[in-house]
C-alpha cells in the first residue's frame, strides 16, 4: 500500500509545472472574457456608472449628471435604459428623497416629451441637449417651488446652472457613452473623446465623495488612481489633463478637494516623465507629488493620511493587469501601443493587398501555361499525325476502288506509303511536275498514277490553308503566353516589393548623426529608409542654410564618404520660414549619365515627318533611347511611329521585359488595322549601373558606337513591326564605356547621300571625322552633311539621335570624414 501511494506522490510530482501554469492561463482568460462581456456587452457597467453618478453632486446641491447620464444611453444604447433608469433611482436615494424625486420626474418628463419631439421633428437628436435644459430647469423650479417653497433669487440661479451644466454635460456623455459600449473594436480616441471620458470618470468619483475607510477618503485614492493609469498609459501631457479635470470636478463638488487639483495635476505630470521607468517610476512621480504638495500645503499634521491614500492608489495600480493597460494604450494616439496596432493593420492590409496580388499573378501564369504551344516532340507527333490524315483522304478517294488495294496497301504497304509521303512532299514543294523520275516510277507501280497525283494536288491547297492557320494559332497562342508571362511576372515583383519590411537602422542613423555633429554640421534628426547598394534613401531636416547649398556641398559627400557611394541630393524642401527647418532626401546615384542630342527634319522641309524618337528613363535604373520611322510620310506615318514610341514607353515603364514589350506592340499594331501600315523600331537601352547595352532593332537601320577614333556598327536583319504575326528579332548586346557616344539614325539619314555606293563605309568615315564629342553638336553635324551631300534637298524624313555615356561624377567631390565610425551596412 506504501508503495502504491509512494508511485501515486511520485506521478504527482511528475505533473509539468507548465500544463499548471497554461491551465490556470485558460482559467484566467476565461473569467476575463466572462467579466468583461457581462460588465461591456451586457450592460451592468452602466449600472455602477448610474448608481455614482445618481448620488454625485455639485456643491453640495446641484444633480446635473443623473439626467444627462440617462438620455445619453436612452439615445445610444436604448436596450440598455432601463438598467440607467434603476441605478440613477437607486443613487439618488442614497442623497435624499427630493433627490430621487427630481431624478426620477426629470427621466419620466423625458420619455413622454422626447415621443412627442420625435414624431414632430425628423432629427430630434440635435436637440436632445435643448430638451434636458428645459426638463431640468422646469422639474427643479417645480419642486423647489411648490415642493420645498423655495421662491428665491438665489434658487432660480441655481436651478438655471444646473440646468446649464445637464445640457453640457449631455453633449459630454454622448461622446463617452460609446466608448463604454465597446461597439468598435478599432476606435482611435480624438482629444475630445479622451476629455469626455476624463469628466465621466471624475463625475462617477464624485459620487464616491462621502465614503471613507479609516479615515481615508476613496474618492482620492480612486482619483490618484485614474490619474496614475493614464500616466503611465499616454504620458505626461494625458496625465497631467487627467489631473487638472479630475481635481476640478472633484472640487465643484465639494470645495475642500480644490488643494486635491494640484496634486493630481503635479503627480500627472510626475509620472509620465518617469514613464520609462514602468510603473514604479509612474508610482514614484505620485508620490514625490505627495510629499512635496502634502508638505507645503497641510505641513507634518495631516501628511500621513495623503500618504496612505496615494500608497493605496499605487498599490491598486501595481495590481492592474497589464492587459488592460496595453488595451487602453491601442486607442490613444501617440503611444507605442497605438503605432504597432496601426502598423500591425497597415501590415495585414498590404499582406492582404500583396496576396491578391499574387493570386492574380498566379491566375496569368496559369492562363499563360495554359495557352503555351505543345513541346516539340508532340508537334512533331502531330505533324505525323496530319501527313497519315492526308494521305487516308487521298487513298478513299482513290485506291477505295481499285482493284490492286490489297496488292499496294496490305502486301506492299511501306513501299506505297513511302511513294505517296515523297509525292506530297513535292506537291507541297510545288516541285512533283519537275521530279520525271519520281513520276514514271510512280506510273510503274500505280494503275492510278494520274488520278492519285491530282487528288494530291487539289488536296494539298487545303492541307496548307489549315496548316497555315495552325501554325498562326500555334504563333498567337506562343505570343498570348509570353504576354500573360510578363503581365505575371510585373505583378509578382510588385507583390514582392509590396512586402518588403522595412528595415530598421538605428545604429546607423546614430551614427551619421553624430558624425556630421562632430564635423560641425547642424542636423535636426536622420531617417534611413534604405541601405541597399545603388538604392540608398535617407531623410534628413537640417536648419535653413540662406541658400548657400550645404547638402550639396557638404553633408552628400560626407555621405558618399560614409557609406562608400555616390550620394546625391535627390529633392529638397526649404523651410517656409528663416528659422525653420529644410527637408532633404539623399539618395543613391547611377553610375553613368546619359547626355542626349536631336537632330530632325521632315521631308521637303515640311512641319510633319513620319519619324518619331523618345528617350526614356526606367524606373529600373536603365535608359532607353528610340526611334521609330512609320511607313511613307506625312501625317498617317507621323501616327503610325508616334503611337509605337508611346505603347513601348507604357510598356516598358511597367517593368515588363523588352522582348517581350516588343512583341506585345507587334500584336497590337498588326490587329488593330487592316491597312498596310508598318513601323521600324531602333530601340536601345543602356544599364545605368554598368552601361552594358541592349539593342533591338526591327527593320530599322544601323547605329554605330565611337569609341575615340574606333568606329562600330550595330546591326540586326529583322522585318518591321506589323508585317507579320510573330516578330522574331535578334537582341545585341554591347558593353559601352564612359566617353562613347551612340549614334542612331533613320533609313533617311543612313540612305540619303546620293552617289553613295557603301552607305556604312561613308557613315563611319563622317563619324570618324568628327572633332566634337558634344551630342547635339554631333548630331546637327551629321544631319548637315547629309542635306549637304544630298544636294540641299531632303528627300525623306530624318533624324538622328546621339547619345553620350559617361560616368556620373557629382558637382562637390567627397571629403574624407577622418573619424570613428563603422561603415553602415
Amino acid at each position: 500500500m506504501e508503495r502504491a501511494e509512494r508511485g501515486t506522490v511520485r506521478r504527482i510530482s511528475e505533473v509539468p509545472m507548465s500544463e499548471t501554469q497554461a491551465t490556470v492561463s485558460r482559467w484566467m482568460r476565461h473569467v476575463k472574457l466572462r467579466l468583461g462581456h457581462l460588465f461591456v456587452h451586457q450592460g451592468f457597467l452602466l449600472l455602477l456608472v448610474g448608481f455614482l453618478l445618481g448620488r454625485a453632486l455639485i456643491l453640495s446641491k446641484l444633480t446635473p449628471f443623473a439626467l444627462p447620464f440617462f438620455v445619453s444611453v436612452y439615445m445610444l444604447r436604448r436596450d440598455k435604459a432601463a438598467f440607467a433608469f434603476v441605478s440613477l433611482l437607486a443613487g439618488a436615494l442614497t442623497l435624499s428623497f427630493d433627490a430621487a424625486l427630481f431624478v426620477g420626474l426629470s427621466m419620466f418628463a423625458f420619455l413622454l416629451i422626447y415621443g412627442w419631439v420625435r414624431k414632430v421633428i425628423s432629427e430630434s437628436l440635435k436637440i436632445v441637449p435643448f430638451v434636458v435644459f428645459v426638463l431640468s430647469l422646469s422639474a427643479k423650479w417645480l419642486i423647489s417651488y411648490y415642493w420645498l417653497g423655495e421662491r428665491t433669487a438665489y434658487d432660480v440661479a441655481m436651478a438655471v446652472v444646473e440646468a446649464g451644466l445637464s445640457l453640457v454635460l449631455t453633449l459630454i456623455f454622448m461622446q463617452s457613452i460609446p466608448l463604454l459600449a465597446a461597439r468598435k473594436h478599432r476606435h482611435t480616441l480624438r482629444a475630445e473623446e479622451i476629455i469626455s471620458l476624463i469628466i465621466l470618470l471624475a463625475s462617477m468619483l464624485t459620487g464616491m465623495i462621502g465614503w471613507t475607510l479609516s479615515g481615508l477618503a476613496l474618492e482620492h485614492v480612486a482619483s490618484r488612481y485614474l490619474v496614475l493609469v493614464f500616466a503611465f498609459v499616454a504620458g505626461a501631457a494625458t496625465g497631467s489633463t487627467v489631473g487638472v479635470v479630475t481635481g476640478l470636478v472633484l472640487s465643484l463638488a465639494n470645495v475642500g478637494n480644490l488643494s486635491e487639483m494640484s496634486l493630481l495635476a503635479f503627480a500627472g505630470l510626475l509620472g509620465g516623465l518617469l514613464k520609462e521607468g514602468k510603473k514604479p517610476g509612474v508610482a514614484l512621480g505620485l508620490l514625490i507629488a505627495t510629499l512635496l504638495l502634502g508638505l507645503y500645503g497641510s505641513g507634518k499634521a495631516e501628511i500621513m493620511p495623503t500618504l496612505l491614500e496615494s500608497l493605496i492608489a499605487a498599490a491598486l495600480f501595481f495590481v492592474t493587469p497589464r492587459s488592460l493597460t496595453e488595451k487602453m494604450a491601442k486607442h490613444i494616439p501617440g503611444t507605442a501601443e497605438y503605432v504597432n496596432e496601426q502598423q500591425q493593420y497597415v501590415r495585414k492590409i498590404r499582406d492582404m493587398t500583396a496576396q491578391r496580388v499574387y493570386q492574380f499573378s498566379n491566375v496569368f501564369q496559369a492562363l499563360a501555361e495554359s495557352f503555351s504551344p505543345e513541346p516539340l516532340r508532340e508537334a512533331a507527333e502531330y505533324e505525323e499525325r496530319e501527313v497519315d490524315y492526308f494521305l487516308s483522304d487521298i487513298t478513299e478517294k482513290t485506291c477505295q476502288t481499285c482493284f490492286k488495294k490489297v496488292q499496294c496497301w496490305a502486301d506492299n504497304f511501306p513501299t506505297t506509303y513511302t511513294y505517296m509521303k515523297q509525292m506530297m512532299r513535292e506537291a507541297d514543294e510545288q516541285t512533283i511536275g519537275q521530279n520525271q523520275s519520281l513520276m514514271r516510277e510512280w506510273e510503274r507501280y500505280c494503275v492510278k498514277a494520274g488520278k492519285v497525283v491530282d487528288a494530291i494536288e487539289k488536296e494539298m491547297v487545303t492541307y496548307q490553308a489549315n496548316r497555315r492557320l495552325k501554325r498562326q494559332i500555334h504563333e498567337s497562342r506562343k505570343l498570348v503566353a509570353e504576354q500573360l508571362l510578363g503581365v505575371s511576372q510585373v505583378m509578382d515583383d510588385f507583390a514582392k516589393e509590396m512586402q518588403k519590411e522595412q528595415e530598421n537602422h538605428y545604429l546607423q542613423e546614430e551614427q551619421i548623426y553624430h558624425a556630421l555633429q562632430e564635423f560641425g554640421v547642424e542636423v535636426g534628426h536622420v531617417d534611413i529608409y534604405s541601405l541597399e547598394k545603388g538604392n540608398i534613401d535617407i531623410e534628413m531636416s537640417i536648419p535653413y542654410c540662406e541658400g548657400r547649398g550645404e547638402c550639396e556641398k557638404l553633408i552628400a559627400p560626407m555621405l558618399s564618404d560614409i557609406l562608400g557611394e555616390t550620394i546625391v541630393v535627390k529633392r529638397e524642401e526649404c523651410a517656409a520660414y528663416p528659422n525653420g527647418y529644410c527637408r532633404v532626401a539623399f539618395g543613391s546615384t547611377k553610375a553613368f549619365v546619359v547626355e542626349t542630342g536631336v537632330a530632325f527634319a521632315a521631308k521637303g522641309g515640311g512641319f510633319i515627318s513620319g519619324d518619331s524618337y523618345a528617350t526614356i528613363e526606367l524606373a529600373t535604373g536603365k535608359y532607353a533611347v528610340a526611334i521609330s520611322d512609320g511607313m511613307g510620310n506625312g501625317q498617317r506615318a507621323h501616327y503610325e511611329s508616334r503611337e509605337t514610341l508611346r505603347l513601348l514607353q507604357k510598356i516598358l515603364q511597367t517593368g515588363m521585359d523588352e522582348s517581350i514589350a516588343i512583341k506585345s506592340i507587334n500584336s497590337i499594331l498588326a490587329l488593330r488595322t487592316t491597312e498596310d501600315m508598318y513601323a521600324t523600331l531602333d530601340l536601345a537601352i543602356i544599364d545605368l549601373q554598368d552601361a552594358t547595352t541592349k539593342f533591338l532593332k526591327i527593320g530599322s537601320t544601323p547605329s554605330f558606337i565611337k569609341r575615340g577614333n574606333k568606329v562600330m556598327k550595330v546591326e540586326a536583319s529583322n522585318l518591321p513591326m506589323g508585317i507579320i504575326k510573330e516578330v522574331e528579332f535578334d537582341v545585341v548586346t554591347e558593353q559601352l564605356k564612359s566617353g562613347d557616344l551612340l549614334i542612331m539614325m533613320s533609313d533617311g539619314v543612313f540612305e540619303g547621300p546620293i552617289n553613295v555606293e557603301n552607305h556604312d563605309l561613308w557613315m563611319k568615315r563622317k563619324i570618324q571625322e568628327l572633332k566634337t564629342n558634344d551630342p547635339q553638336e554631333v548630331a546637327d553635324v551629321i544631319m548637315e552633311e547629309v542635306i549637304r551631300q544630298c544636294g540641299g534637298e531632303i528627300e525623306d524624313d530624318m533624324t538622328v539621335v546621339v547619345a553620350k555615356v559617361r560616368h556620373n561624377t557629382p558637382k562637390w567631390a567627397t571629403i574624407p570624414a577622418y573619424m570613428y565610425m563603422k561603415k553602415a551596412q
